[in-house]
């Protein structure tokens, strides 16, 4: 009965002290990404709900806490990585609460949420025995480039972070002025929801995710095929509880595909845990690579961007390597840009091909000892379209931290991003009128309509075309010319009809049409046929048109280009186009049985299998399976057959 009692006192004393927690309350001032938010009383009523309901059971508060904790380590070090600000790392309690298999109503996964198209689109494996958006380290790496990518079009993280749920055409097409590098915004009950609910997140845990959890979490990168069960032997751990941590294998099993992260989970103080290759971890949070050294047969089998690599041994030069790989001295040294044949540094991976004009890859965060050859060396991707890409001219260029681009170029104001995400110094004892319309006061003018016909002249002379200087390549991706297509979009100008209502200030004295100057009307036809050299930039300024208005009308993808000969929708009555390129060089095979023509493409460093699948109207299944695929990854070069009807 004493006991009884005892432990009811406790859970009552419990009960009451977590009730005493006072609840965070949501600022009037706050910082986000570099930028610093007024926040207005109508949004700060809005948010201060939701703080509430996220803090209002502290039992289940406090396991989010600890997740964030265990979890946050490794988002913070990809994201210091990746160049992007550490307050995203709050979205991840948003999307999931951190919930490695998490599943929304519209079947997006794991911690970040990503669809499978998505996620493949970022890199991820996603397939029946591997699923990386459920990998903490894999998924945040992924989320971290595709706010880098939403960034781009904006150069404001606000506007970055609407575009992760509602995507950036929609934000393009909902906000007037996205105020790039915008060091102050206002918050208020017009915000999109999704930002204001962030904010709640941020607010309700930022206080209390500091220090460490009961369970800290540790990454090892694995290049050999192995189970979980033999790793967790190897490690000395619980095999359940190192399973509960790497759920993104559905089997258990970990390929040699590729370097898969499995996180190690670590308790209470654990001192030592020795590795598979016997290093030995103290931290948790850091990262384990695996060194096993490679035969050198399966050497020979390793690929980077498509060109088979080779490590230079011990006492190699230039002559008895390329010996070794059965290569010419002369082709060997022109492939590898060499200035000094005659000493290989050992263990550096050498290419036995030419260097492509651009990587399998997105980014590089450049590490301390880096130039622009080891970045070439690593990715192999040319020098000249390195410096190209990002716009420098040699090594003095580049510095630790910054980010190279390494398949597409650099926007010019990319480099002003970093410094959004330096601190912000807010001063919380200045006082303002939190509750006034930040409109009121301001006269405004009484507007009357009058639907005075307006003189409108029909020219057939077309508009004047912008020349656009020409790109590398014919096929100018659209991510490239996207620098300038934004600042197209809010500058179109309305065709006007016939009649128009005309909004004129009052005169109080008496009411008259407005006079206007003769205003010429561009004619538009329904299509336009693709050019050799034409931007899709250079398109919508030729009709007067947004370049998001192109894209939705045509279904395009900004990650893939426009070829000469698509025939491209102007006007919404205009019929459907289908647009069908044939590859530069097409091996068609006419079968007798069925109308069916199969095409063979040949895959380039930037194709992704969701690309492919929507350039040729066919599924990722149907492609899987034409080409006996049994993931989704690709190698350049790579022959995939196509069945058309």
């Amino acid at each position: 009965m004493m006991r009884l009692l005892f432990a009811l006192f406790f859970a009552v004393s419990y009960t009451v002290a977590a009730q005493t927690t006072p609840t965070p309350q949501v600022p009037h001032k706050m910082a986000f990404a570099g930028i610093t938010l007024t926040i207005r009383d109508d949004a700060r009523r809005e948010i201060q709900k939701d703080v509430d309901a996220l803090t209002q059971s502290p039992r289940h508060h406090n396991i989010k806490v600890e997740r964030a904790k265990t979890y946050f380590p490794i988002i913070e070090k990809i994201f210091a990585e990746e160049n992007v600000p550490d307050d995203f790392k709050y979205l991840a309690l948003q999307e999931s609460a951190l919930i490695a298999d998490a599943v929304s109503v519209s079947n997006a996964v794991g911690f970040w949420q990503f669809k499978d198209f998505t996620a493949m689109e970022m890199g991820l494996r996603v397939d029946k025995q591997i699923d990386e958006r459920m990998n903490i380290a894999s998924s945040s790496r992924a989320a971290a480039r595709y706010f880098k990518k939403n960034n781009v079009y904006f150069n404001n993280w606000i506007y970055a972070l609407q575009a992760y749920q509602m995507g950036a055409g929609a934000v393009m097409r909902s906000e007037k002025d996205s105020q790039p590098g915008a060091r102050s915004m206002e918050i208020t009950s017009k915000t999109y929801w999704y930002v204001k609910k962030y904010l709640a997140h941020k607010v309700a845990f930022e206080d209390m995710v500091k220090g460490d959890g009961q369970i800290k979490a540790m990454t090892y990168e694995s290049q050999n095929k192995k189970s979980l069960s033999d790793f967790a032997r190897e490690v000395s751990i619980d095999e359940e509880e190192l399973k509960l941590y790497n759920k993104w294998t559905k089997s258990g099993d970990i390929p040699s595909d590729r370097t898969y992260v499995i996180v190690i989970p670590v308790k209470g103080n654990t001192g030592e845990i020795r590795l598979p290759n016997n290093t030995i971890a103290s931290k948790a949070g850091e990262t384990a690579k695996n060194s096993t050294s490679v035969s050198a047969q399966k050497e020979s089998r390793r690929k980077v961007n498509g060109i088979p690599v080779i490590e230079a041994r011990q006492g190699e030069g230039a002559v008895q390597l390329a010996a070794r790989a059965g290569v010419a001295v002369g082709s060997f040294v022109k492939w590898n840009d060499l200035e000094n044949p005659g000493a290989l540094t050992v263990g550096q991976t050498y290419l036995l091909g030419k260097k492509r004009a651009r990587a399998d890859k997105a980014y590089h965060t450049v590490a301390a000892g880096d130039n622009l050859w080891s970045v070439s060396q690593q990715y192999g991707v040319q020098v000249k379209k390195l410096k190209r890409y990002n716009r420098i001219e040699s090594d003095r260029d580049i510095k630790p931290g910054m980010t190279l681009w390494l398949s597409a170029r650099k926007p010019k104001d990319a480099d002003k991003t970093p410094a959004d995400t330096r601190p912000i110094e807010i001063d919380k004892s200045q006082t303002f009128a939190w509750g006034v319309d930040p409109n009121e006061g301001k006269t405004q003018m009484p507007v009357v309509t009058t639907t005075t016909p307006v003189t409108v002249v029909t020219t057939p002379t077309p508009a004047t075309v912008t020349t656009v200087p020409p790109a590398d390549s014919v096929s100018e991706t659209l991510a490239d010319t996207v620098e300038t297509a934004v600042e197209a979009i809010d500058s179109a100008r309305i065709l006007l009809p016939d009649r128009v209502e005309v909004s004129a200030p009052v005169d109080s004295t008496a009411l008259k049409p407005v006079v206007t100057e003769p205003i010429v009307v561009i004619t538009v036809p329904d299509t336009h046929t693709v050019q050799p050299k034409e931007t899709l930039y250079a398109i919508a300024r030729q009709y007067n048109l947004g370049v998001m208005d192109l894209v939705n009308l045509n279904n395009l993808n900004l990650q893939e280009s426009i070829k000469p000969g698509m025939v491209l929708r102007l006007k919404e009555t205009a019929p459907a186009v289908e647009n069908t390129p044939a590859p530069a060089t097409p091996e068609r095979v006419e079968t007798t049985n069925k109308p069916v023509t199969e095409v063979i493409h040949e895959v380039k460093a930037t194709d992704t299998l969701y690309g492919i699948a929507r350039k040729y109207g066919v599924t990722i299944k149907e492609l899987t399976e034409w080409n006996n695929k049994k993931d989704f990854s690709l190698s350049v070069g790579e022959k995939l057959r196509i069945q058309q009807k």
